[in-house]
């Protein structure tokens, strides 16, 4: 719960009380009269101050004019513990609306944790940590392995390979080079990239797409419009019952009393109140959406949630969506050693590598790595490792590796992503 809300819950909770104690407390009416009152005014002071001004503004029938004429009348005819707790009740309802709406928001900020806490700003051969919002257009950034990328540019130096997944959901990672465009939210997994920055960080890529979530209620689905629409005549149309209600019965009919038409249209006014309807429907589809972003899912905003319950067909990109997407060891296939002994000098050239192969190879070895058998480990930008354990060579990468070091007898004809490893040529 956020500082409001908890002002918001104490506001109720000390207002109850206040009722509770002019109700049980043996106290003259006077006095009860004044802890009733304070109470009201704690749990219902900033509906009718939204009410004023929203009247002063030209904006008359609306939730907060309702709450504060039925309430304000049940106080004008006495009954007091039905004016608080009408009120009461009102307050606990936006509470909860705007815990449901926080809820998803931090949802959705959660899973687009693509902001990158700080940028290395290059300037006259050293760098500093700035916020990627002080950097400018044509500024140089460094950016490290297994950082993240901290703004949208050109590559002007470097070679590295990124996991671009949280903005593709594509698993597999790329290859960058000098010259090619990079955007931010990527990760930099391998070599170290000097940036120039081509867009400042409220134009970039990530801003953008948090700007798409986090304002995805703008886009509002049709049922939304038409309550909207329908509240704007709606209200007037109770008030103006309402009021006929309380006036007309005592003056059209002998036995009616004012007293008794007035608590009548009061009750109506309360039960006709359209916050259910106004406040209700878009709360379901902010809910919505916070609900799929919890399962990985971004709904850029109301229209295209209720366009989904019209789909008949669905289409999933499988990786990243239907499957994790993420690199396991499927098949060993030795020359001249043992299975065992190739994925253990796999494991080990690739034991500083942050790339998600090397990750699997890792994984699929499971024992601790001896960091004193590794003398040397070299990267090689686009073709793989040169690596010296136990002090003999190890070459692992792609077939361009291999090719490179004349290699040859390797096969290529595996389903998946093929790692070749050589030892002694």
């Amino acid at each position: 719960m956020n500082f409001e809300q908890k002002k918001q819950l104490i506001k109720i909770g000390l207002a109850l009380g206040f009722f509770f104690v002019a109700l049980l407390s043996p106290v003259n009416e006077s006095l009860q009269l004044v802890l009733y009152i304070i109470g009201y005014l704690f749990v219902g002071y900033d509906v009718i101050l939204s009410a004023i001004k929203n009247i002063v503004q030209g904006q008359v029938f609306d939730e907060n004019f309702l709450m504060t004429i039925a309430t304000l009348g049940a106080f004008f005819l006495g009954e007091y513990p039905e004016g608080i707790f009408v009120m009461a009740f009102y307050q606990l309802g936006e509470f909860f609306q705007s815990y449901g709406v926080d809820k998803s928001r931090k949802t959705i900020s959660s899973l687009m944790d693509l902001c990158p806490d700080y940028a290395n700003l290059m300037n006259n051969g050293s760098t500093e940590k700035v916020n990627p919002q002080d950097v400018k257009i044509n500024d140089q950034i460094l950016v490290k392995p297994g950082e993240k990328i901290p703004l949208d540019g050109v590559i002007i130096n470097g070679q590295s390979v990124i996991d671009t997944s949280a903005l593709t959901g594509e698993s597999m990672p790329r290859e960058v080079s000098t010259g090619q465009d990079i955007l931010n939210g990527c990760i930099n997994l391998t070599g170290t990239l000097t940036i120039r920055v081509t867009k400042e960080y409220e134009d970039s890529t990530v801003a953008k797409i948090l700007d798409l979530v986090e304002n995805a209620e703008s886009k509002k689905a049709k049922v939304e419009n038409f309550i909207t629409r329908f509240a704007r005549y709606y209200t007037p149309a109770v008030v103006t019952i309402a009021a006929f209600m309380a006036v007309l019965p005592p003056l059209l009919i002998q036995s009616a009393s004012f007293q008794d038409w007035i608590y009548r249209s009061l009750t109506f006014l309360v039960i006709s109140c359209p916050c259910a309807l106004v406040l209700s429907i878009p709360l379901s589809f902010f809910g919505g959406i916070g609900g799929a972003s919890k399962q990985g899912i971004l709904i850029k905003g109301s229209n295209y949630l209720e366009a989904l319950a019209h789909a008949e067909i669905a289409v999933f990109d499988k990786t990243g969506t239907l499957t994790k997407g993420t690199f396991t060891v499927t098949e060993i296939h030795p020359r001249s050693i043992t299975k065992e002994q190739l994925l253990e000098l796999a494991a080990y050239a690739e034991n500083y590598s942050l790339h998600p192969i090397a990750l699997s190879l890792q994984q699929a070895y499971g024992k601790t790595i001896d960091e004193t058998r590794i003398q040397k480990v070299e990267e090689i930008p686009g073709h793989g490792i040169e690596a010296i354990i136990d002090g003999e060579i190890i070459y692992i990468g792609n077939k361009k590796l291999m090719d490179r070091e004349g290699i040859t007898g390797y096969d290529e004809t595996f389903i998946g992503t093929a790692v070749h490893l050589a030892k002694k040529g």
